[in-house]
């Protein structure tokens, strides 16, 4: 899928939404301060992930990319583009921006982030963990469970 991808900025968007199940909107207020490339985490929201070797790399291409083409921009958002890299309010990219970039992949954000997910709920089959790991409500989380292992929640229609 990535390799369908034609740029860095949008391989990263990609990869943080199929990998990590990164919020599409949610990449939009990605600051750099939330990266850690040390300890290899970033921080989306309120939720820490741990990025893997793949994720990595790309956010170096992505960082190399973005200094090449804008050198003194002051935005302090990960995510820039060509208008807001270098405005003076340092706004964050809008939704298209990364929305743009699932097209090649031939699938919306929004589809790759529920299927991240659904393949998590596959292979846990704990919501607990659903919960943990993306940041998901209860109830979300239970849905994902259900949805992956349906017959868990079979219901007797003699107790009804």
């Amino acid at each position: 899928m990535l390799d369908k991808v034609p740029s860095a900025f949008g391989k990263l968007c990609v990869a943080l939404v199929a990998i990590h199940a990164a919020r599409p909107l949610a990449l939009r207020s990605l600051l750099i301060s939330d990266l850690d490339r040390a300890h290899g985490q970033l921080k989306v929201g309120t939720r820490l992930i741990y990025l893997d070797e793949l994720t990595l790399l790309l956010i170096a291409d992505w960082l190399r990319d973005r200094h090449q083409r804008w050198p003194l921009s002051a935005n302090p958002h990960l995510l820039v583009t060509r208008r807001t890299a270098m405005h003076a309010g340092r706004p964050p990219i809008n939704k298209f921006a990364v929305q743009y970039y699932f097209r090649f992949a031939g699938l919306t954000a929004q589809k790759i982030w529920s299927d991240r997910i659904l393949d998590e709920a596959h292979e846990t089959k704990d919501p607990l963990h659903l919960m943990h790991v993306f940041g998901l409500s209860a109830t979300t989380a239970v849905k994902y469970v259900q949805a992956a292992h349906p017959e868990r929640f079979i219901i007797d229609p003699t107790q009804a």
